[in-house]
């Protein structure tokens, strides 16, 4: 695996998320629960980013049309969506939140 700093552990309060472009890909940073996630940030039903969604119950809800993605394995829970989101790995060294990219 391939780990790269993509943010830093106060960069988030709990229930928000973080847009973040790595390498012109746009991605969010969820931090839920005290736990981080790292899924692609553009809801794969209509144009909408999902670090502008709303956090609960373990899934971001999109702000457009309330389709929502299992923050775990990014799969669409309920229309619009049927397609669902990449989730990446991440873990903590530190303060530092590492991503793998690798199987992108």
């Amino acid at each position: 695996m391939n780990w790269i700093k993509i943010s830093e552990t106060d960069a988030i309060d709990n229930e928000e998320s973080l847009a973040i472009d790595w390498q012109g890909k746009k991605l969010a940073l969820h931090k839920l629960d005290d736990e981080f996630y790292l899924t692609d940030n553009v809801c794969t039903h209509q144009y909408a980013l999902l670090s502008e969604g709303y956090l609960e119950d373990g899934c971001v809800e999109c702000p457009l049309h309330q389709a929502k993605f299992c923050l775990r394995t990014g799969k669409a829970m309920n229309a619009p969506a049927t397609v669902d989101i990449k989730v990446y790995p991440l873990r903590i060294e530190g303060s530092d939140i590492l991503a793998d990219f690798s199987q992108a």
